[in-house]
């Protein structure tokens, strides 16, 4: 039987699954009265009861309001507030916010959520204004831009600029670079990406995600092992943070986006399995969003009804392939060996501190019974192994191919993925020698 499991070798095929058979007859008209944003029938009936219950976080979201905090983004808190509530006052406050920021998808939440509240002029005037945001092409395709055109689009019904979304930017530019491993998004804007998620599916019953469907089923687990071990504290409460490029201490507002993108995340889709694991990490209290900015996502998104899995069952590696990183944690426990490999950097995190390190490093690294080889185009190494190990070499060529032999076995050609990671499962094996080296182009 061949070392190199036929799991191993599937996963490291450069082409991903390809995108769905699209339907024929989609319909781009958005039906339905307002709120169209997020808040449907049974989201509202979550929310309601828990103001009902006097949870802890609707007793946050209401102490902060009606102690007229100043919220980061009044619009959405404001607007949010009113919508479960009842409360005319902060409904005409976010309105009157809606009416002079140029902030386009507060001012699209305020539209649709407020709706009730709006006089004929008001109305007009917001989608007056959201309609003249979707007038010509985006000043950026980004995933954030166009998350905000989208939200315009749902809370007005604007069908053909839902179709151009949909077809022309997210089917033919974004999804095949996801699918690829070349589009590439920041932590910020993954909770951008599930806003739009939502509006679309709500708006249109269109999943984006069955464009590239083993992306989205590989992202939950990655993003629970792509967070530092340790929490950082803070006054209004302790943040989970994701990995970060830079000095310095870590951007609250980045990771509460990092939260909220998993609160997100759950909300989609509840019953699956990778996402109940999410939910198994996110509903420990120490961690629930307290602050002006973070509690609107808290309130919004969270459902503390909803059962989850332990990530302690989760194993300790992920090689997120789709996408071509590789993150790995010796333990589950905050002291935990951290490593983490995207984008050709490489960090550590040990000892409580994070370090960056360098692909030229010869040695390779061992977290949670898990080896990592810096990879050449030309290398040999020997497992030297007990037991079933699982190794990834990493830093080789992306999406190319290379030939691998092991002692006493016949050539296998891989092809790594979009990050230039070869992962393997070796069973018990002694004194044989792996050898790789790249194919060149004849």
């Amino acid at each position: 039987m061949p070392l190199l499991t036929r799991r191993a070798a599937l996963c490291t095929l450069a082409a991903a699954a390809a995108p769905a058979q699209q339907s024929q007859d989609e319909d781009f008209q958005v039906y339905g009265e307002n709120p169209r944003l997020f808040l449907n029938a049974r989201r509202l009936r979550l929310l309601k009861r828990e103001r009902e219950r006097t949870s802890a976080r609707w007793t946050q979201l209401e102490t902060l309001i009606a102690g007229r905090a100043q919220m980061a983004e009044p619009g959405f808190a404001h607007s949010l507030y009113y919508a479960i509530s009842g409360s005319q006052e902060f409904g005409k406050q976010a309105i009157q916010f809606a009416l002079q920021t140029k902030d386009l998808r507060q001012q699209a939440i305020v539209f649709d959520w407020c709706q009730p509240l709006l006089s004929e002029e008001q109305n007009k005037r917001l989608a007056g204004r959201l309609r003249q945001a979707l007038t010509g092409p985006p000043a950026k395709r980004d995933i954030s831009t166009m998350r905000d055109r989208a939200l315009a689009a749902v809370a007005i019904g604007h069908k053909e600029e839902l179709e151009r979304l949909v077809k022309q930017w997210w089917r033919k530019e974004a999804a095949p670079g996801i699918r690829a491993g070349s589009y590439r998004y920041s932590r910020e804007d993954s909770y951008a990406l599930f806003e739009m998620l939502h509006a679309i599916r709500d708006g249109l019953q269109i999943d984006l995600r069955e464009d590239a469907p083993r992306y989205f089923k590989e992202l939950p687990a990655y993003h629970i092992l792509s967070y530092y071990p340790a929490t950082f504290p803070a006054a209004e409460n302790e943040y989970r943070v994701p990995f970060y490029d830079g000095d310095g201490d870590p951007d609250l507002r980045v990771a509460a986006l990092a939260r909220a993108a998993d609160l997100a995340m759950v909300a989609f889709d509840t019953n699956a399995q990778e996402t109940q694991f999410v939910q198994g990490w996110l509903i420990h209290d120490r961690f629930l969003m307290r602050g002006v900015f973070g509690i609107v996502y808290e309130f919004l998104w969270a459902n503390p009804y909803q059962p989850g899995l332990s990530y302690y069952h989760l194993p300790l590696s992920m090689h997120a392939a789709t996408a071509g990183r590789l993150a790995l944690r010796s333990s589950w426990e905050d002291d935990a060996t951290w490593f983490h490999y995207a984008d050709r950097k490489v960090q550590f995190f040990e000892d409580g501190r994070r370090k960056d390190r360098g692909l030229a490093s010869p040695a390779p690294v061992e977290i949670g019974g898990t080896v990592v080889h810096f990879g050449r185009d030309q290398m040999k190494f020997q497992p030297a192994n007990a037991e079933n190990q699982k190794a990834y070499v990493i830093g080789l060529a992306p999406n190319s191919r290379y030939d691998v032999e092991i002692d006493d076995e016949e050539i296998i050609e891989r092809i790594t993925d979009a990050g230039g990671i070869l992962e393997f499962d070796f069973p018990p094996m002694q004194d044989r020698t792996v050898r790789i080296r790249r194919v060149t182009a004849t």
